[in-house]
């Protein structure tokens, strides 16, 4: 008799497993009414095993352990508890998929008019400007590059307001340029870096592919890229903001999220990922915002530049 048969003899002696009723017990013919008939089935070891009591000094527990090591029975494997995800965003959710954040930082209080004759610009009455910055899922504009991220700011007797909207998810796009729409009024007057060659654009484009009235066109708009290449061209490494802001105002970024990244940020969270790459892109449009306003008032009192 095998080791195995052994085993299972032991289980089911301890069982109280007894032989059937009935059962023949030895192999050969069997005679019924003088005839010969089918010979009787032949025990297999197994069931002669049942009849060997198992080793008194293996316990119940030792002999399952050990049938399992022979035949290589594995427990089920314990379920990994699910791994948490950042998913918490600045803000509340104003509509289904759109989150509005609003923050306030203190800031001087200025002159009511802003002279802007030193860039070539009328002056403009500081409560009418609205600084704004886009961030997309892509650098190169088109039809393919929507907005997910509209932050715009702008001066209140308490300080400077910072307004974002984000988007998340595809859907809420609509209602993002509907609140952002809501912000502007006749007499607003846009504030950007590069924003009429990008950001509003991009945003009027939006406007018409979701069939709504584009309110961008007939504000005024004041892009400082321009003044900032025609006075510093030559003079700086480059004209971009986080070099005009670090010049003009003394701002060094730390741990800033290129905005290259911005678009994988954004796309990780629609699919389920973190959003700590998410936040840091608010974070980066927020500087970006007031930088803008910083550098409009630094540029008021240069020299105009033809």
């Amino acid at each position: 008799m095998s080791a195995l048969a052994k085993k299972l003899a032991g289980l089911r002696s301890q069982a109280g497993a007894v032989p059937r009723a009935g059962a023949v017990p030895e192999t050969g013919r069997t005679q019924a009414k003088g005839r010969e008939v089918i010979p009787a089935a032949v025990e297999p070891d197994s069931a002669a095993a049942a009849r060997v009591p198992a080793p008194a000094s293996l316990s119940r527990e030792a002999t399952i352990a050990q049938l399992r090591t022979l035949l290589k029975i594995r427990a089920p494997a314990t379920a990994a508890a699910p791994r948490s995800v950042d998913r918490a965003l600045p803000g509340e959710e104003i509509s289904p998929g759109l989150r509005y954040h609003e923050q306030w930082v203190p800031w001087a209080p200025g002159d009511a008019m802003l002279p802007l004759h030193g860039i070539g610009q009328e002056a403009v009455c500081r409560g009418h400007v609205l600084a704004f910055d886009t961030e997309t899922t892509g650098l190169a504009g088109g039809t393919g590059t929507r907005a997910f991220m509209i932050g715009a700011a702008d001066w209140r007797a308490d300080g400077l307001r910072i307004r974002q909207l984000c988007i998340t998810r595809l859907a809420a796009e609509e209602a993002m340029l509907e609140a952002f729409a809501a912000w502007l009024h006749p007499d607003t007057v846009l504030l950007s870096y590069n924003g009429k060659s990008y950001d509003r654009p991009l945003l009027s484009t939006r406007y018409r592919l979701a069939r709504m009235p584009d309110p961008l066109p007939a504000l005024r708009h004041v892009d400082l890229l321009h003044p900032v290449r025609r006075r510093y061209r030559g003079v700086w490494a480059n004209c971009r903001l986080a070099t005009a802001e670090r010049e003009l105002l003394g701002v060094l970024r730390e741990d800033d999220l290129p905005g290259a990244e911005a678009p994988g940020a954004w796309l990780a969270y629609l699919r389920g990922g973190s959003a700590a790459k998410l936040r840091r892109v608010g974070l980066h449009n927020a500087q970006d915002l007031r930088s803008l306003c910083g550098l409009l008032e630094a540029l008021q009192d240069v020299d105009a530049v033809a």
